[in-house]
């Protein structure tokens, strides 16, 4: 129940407080741990269903839209960190044995500097005490080096825990040395307009030891001021004024941040760069892109390409294809410095994507970066099938010793004809874009362990984020995992985040829809479950994309798809109405496998008379025949386009090397768990997005 009686902002935080600050008046709302104030004229419902004129004139404040980002960023960020965390201890263990080893090896040799030289008289005797005193000497200097060392090793991991805070006070040497060891963990919110995101992260990330507030606004930093003091965080979060970009860069000569986190309203490309020069070695980058008319769609290729340096796919896919965009840019950008990007998960989510990927230091894996970089051939006007062309390959060597490296070299193009292979029509160019994994399957099984000991409460939106995680881990292991190892694994997971293949390519990056492949051939649907069972009968492996409702992801070629889509069309639902001659159907219809060929043929024989039935052999293409037998429309001797030709005239093969038996077993198309989780989500009120900018 909100209180009436107003209370100064000393007060402890609470919901629905009632705050008078400086002759203003606040109302405080509740997002995981964190407590944010509100003018008391602004809107402070969290429900997102909201009439659109409350929702745009709270969301200056408060955006409920975005709390699954923001609750999902802040698991992402503790998985990442308990690694980071998790290294370093083990990293300054290594480096104080090594530094005992050096001061006992020094006392050793200081303690034992008389005996290694024997005592004589006269002349010799002074000599052997001359030098006895020079070795004393050099032991005392050599220990007092190692001590200093150890002494300056100890300021410098505190002053990398105090960088980037601005105005950070530096604590004594006194308490330095008696205080043990703390890993430093520092987190930048780079566009943070309240603070919210850089108040939970202070919270509900109990091993964050700075967190730093940028914002280029004075009013915004005095709003992420008052908050910080309402959430009596004065010690943990830095309110900072000033240009985003300006801010990173200068950061290049110096320690940065572990986490940078970008969130802008719209695109995330110009702070991409700067973000790069100010992200330490091993951290990781947090990218939001709100701007999905510029990256999925093709109204605007020459801003696209201008921002991300890519072209856009279009059609289904087009999501994964602009996530791909934006991964692309990110390792481009890094790869100018000798940094390399590992994805850990990279999401679309609602209106915007949302990618969280570990930047490194290394120049062996920015080699594989050409290698992971593709065009997509993408026939967007027929039958909406693609063929990827990497722009590099690498090819793994055997050395003499039996140790192994990489080769280098320029791939063989082009993968794909300017005609689409399957209908004949012209295919378009989209990319380059990032070619390599979109997920690292163990940093998400590690998220999802997070999970099991996460507050409802704290975080409302879990069962989104579990089901979304599910999906995402599915995606790219095609739920190659058993179900009941991967929950046990689950419960005793390393915090240490394997490291992912640089190497590895994604030689099947995108899905397409039943919906898509029928309306190609004007077929009615077949059940999602139908055709995951086809393909799976067929030995396929075949998953969902975490993108789209009903989407099928496999490592089975288009020429496999058509060929089971022609086999759907004569077991399950033939054509009511003929195909048109110039149709992406009609091409795709005119090239029957083996089995189709050899059915339609016995067909035909049986229907006709046996003059009449070779005369039509001679005169019509096992295509034309298909097509006939499909359409209802007689031997098909009317049509003109001959065997394995297009409506463009070319030649183009047919599929009569495609012969396996195909299956439409639903029960082996289900995933028992496919309901078990929220894997999508509806749109909780009209009108769902990002809404105009904030003033």
């Amino acid at each position: 129940m909100a209180e009436t009686q107003q209370v100064s902002i000393e007060a402890p935080p609470r919901v629905g407080q009632s705050i008078s600050h400086e002759g203003k008046e606040y109302t405080t709302i509740k997002e995981g741990l964190a407590h944010i104030l509100v003018p008391h004229d602004t809107p402070t419902s969290t429900d997102p269903r909201m009439s659109k004129e409350e929702t745009q004139k709270q969301q200056v404040f408060y955006n409920p839209i975005q709390q699954f980002n923001r609750d999902l960023s802040v698991l992402s960020i503790k998985t990442f960190g308990e690694d980071l965390i998790l290294r370093r201890q083990e990293k300054h263990e290594q480096q104080k044995k090594k530094a005992d080893k050096r001061k006992k090896k020094a006392d050793q040799k200081s303690g034992n500097g008389g005996n290694q030289v024997p005592e004589a008289s006269g002349e010799g005797d002074g000599v052997s005490s001359s030098k006895r005193k020079l070795n004393e000497s050099e032991a005392t200097e050599s220990t007092e080096e190692a001590a200093a060392k150890r002494r300056k090793s100890a300021q410098d991991n505190e002053d990398t825990e105090m960088s980037g805070v601005d105005g950070a006070n530096a604590t004594s040497a006194g308490a330095e040395q008696s205080a043990p060891w703390k890993a430093p963990f520092t987190i930048l919110d780079a566009l943070s307009a309240t603070g919210l995101r850089a108040l939970r992260y202070a919270k509900e990330i109990p091993f964050a030891t700075s967190v730093t507030a940028n914002d280029m606004s004075e009013k915004a930093t005095k709003s992420i001021a008052l908050n910080v003091k309402h959430n009596k965080l004065e010690s943990k979060i830095q309110a900072h004024t000033g240009n985003a970009i300006a801010y990173m860069y200068s950061y290049c000569d110096r320690k940065g941040y572990d986490v940078i986190d970008l969130d802008p309203y719209g695109t995330a490309s110009p702070f991409i760069d700067s973000a790069i020069q100010a992200i330490n070695d091993e951290g990781m980058l947090c990218v939001t892109c709100t701007d999905s008319a510029i990256f999925a769609s093709h109204g605007y290729l020459e801003k696209t390409f201008s921002l991300y340096g890519g072209l856009p796919l279009t059609g289904d896919s087009c999501h994964e294809g602009g996530l791909r965009l934006i991964l692309h840019a990110i390792a481009q950008s890094a790869a100018r410095y000798g940094m390399a990007i590992e994805p850990l998960l990279s999401l679309s989510i609602d209106y915007y994507i949302r990618v969280f990927v570990r930047v490194r230091k290394s120049p062996n894996d920015v080699k594989f970066l050409a290698g992971k970089t593709m065009l997509v051939y993408h026939c967007d006007k027929g039958c909406g099938a693609w063929k990827t062309q990497f722009l590099a390959r690498h090819r793994e060597q055997k050395a003499k010793n039996n140790s192994t490296f990489y080769k280098y070299g320029f791939a063989h193009g082009p993968s794909a004809d300017e005609h689409c292979e399957h209908c004949g029509f012209k295919t378009h160019l989209s990319g380059p874009m990032y070619g390599g994994p979109l997920h690292n399957p163990e940093f998400i099984k590690r998220v999802l362990a997070q999970l099991k000991d996460a507050d409802r409460e704290t975080y409302p939106t879990m069962d989104r984020i579990e089901g979304m995680l599910h999906t995402a881990l599915e995606e790219i292991t095609f739920g190659a995992e058993d179900k009941a190892a991967k929950n046990k694994e689950t419960q005793s997971l390393d915090p240490l985040i394997p490291k992912a293949d640089p190497s590895v390519q994604d030689h099947h990056p995108f899905f397409f829809t039943t919906s898509s492949a029928s309306r190609t051939v004007h077929c009615s649907a077949p059940p999602t479950a139908a055709l995951r069972g086809a393909l799976r009968h067929a030995g396929f492996r075949v998953t969902m994309s975490h993108c789209k409702p009903g989407s099928i992801k496999t490592d089975a070629s288009w020429r496999d798809v058509w060929h089971i889509m022609l086999e759907w069309v004569r077991q399950k639902a033939p054509l009511k109405n003929p195909l048109k001659q110039n149709s992406p159907g009609h091409a795709i219809m005119s090239k029957a496998s083996a089995h189709q060929t050899a059915s339609t043929k016995e067909n035909e024989k049986r229907d006709q008379p046996a003059a009449a039935t070779s005369a039509a052999e001679e005169a019509a293409s096992p295509g034309q025949m298909l097509d006939s037998a499909l359409n209802g429309t007689g031997s098909g001797t009317e049509n003109t386009e001959q065997a394995g030709q297009g409506s463009n005239g070319e030649d183009r093969p047919s599929y009569l090397d495609v012969n396996f038996d195909v299956k439409f077993d639903e029960s082996l198309g289900r995933d028992m768990d496919r309901g078990k989780y929220v894997r999508y989500q509806v749109a909780p009120r009209e009108n769902w997005g990002p809404m105009s900018r904030a003033r």
